[in-house]
């Protein structure tokens, strides 16, 4: 199954639900990132925590969502946004999804301070999307009707810390 992990920026919370989403779940999906205004860089706190978390940096770049509409592009079973709707952030919406669900968290890019408050916003976002990816592995989604997908996609959104 191919995951799309969409934010705007495609900086932060979609390249770290990414990494999680291929991490953990290895085997059973396949998960991308963009956004529908990228940045261009991946936020150096999100670099930091992967590489902290040893997870190999180099493949990741804040890319278009373009990428991902065109004949060549993957076949993309789920998309999931991780904008937060309660910061006023306008998200993205992936028409070339049969399933899409929303999993809002607050931006740690936003936050400003010194690098160890940076890096605590950003194991945060971590800690939320590695939960909802924990509760999604634990699905048999690949044989789950589409509606009862949908829900659970949608419950796992509302897991704690969503935005």
């Amino acid at each position: 199954m191919n995951i799309l992990i969409l934010c705007t920026g495609n900086s932060a919370r979609s390249i770290l639900g990414e990494a999680i989403l291929n991490h953990l779940g290895a085997g059973r999906v396949t998960a991308f990132s963009a956004g529908s205004k990228p940045k261009g860089v991946p936020h150096p706190g999100a670099l930091r925590l992967l590489g902290r978390r040893g997870i190999d940096t180099t493949p990741f770049r804040s890319k278009s969502w373009n990428e991902f509409t065109g004949a060549q592009a993957p076949r993309i079973d789920i998309a999931i946004t991780v904008c937060g709707n309660a910061a006023g952030e306008a998200c993205p919406v992936f028409m070339g999804a049969p399933i899409k669900a929303h999993w809002g968290l607050p931006d740690p890019a936003d936050v400003e301070g010194t690098e160890a408050e940076v890096d605590a916003a950003f194991e945060m976002t971590w800690t939320a999307l590695e939960a909802r990816v924990h509760a999604l592995l634990a699905l048999p989604f690949e044989t789950m009707e589409k509606r009862h997908l949908l829900d659970a996609l949608n419950t796992i959104g509302q897991m704690e810390g969503a935005a």
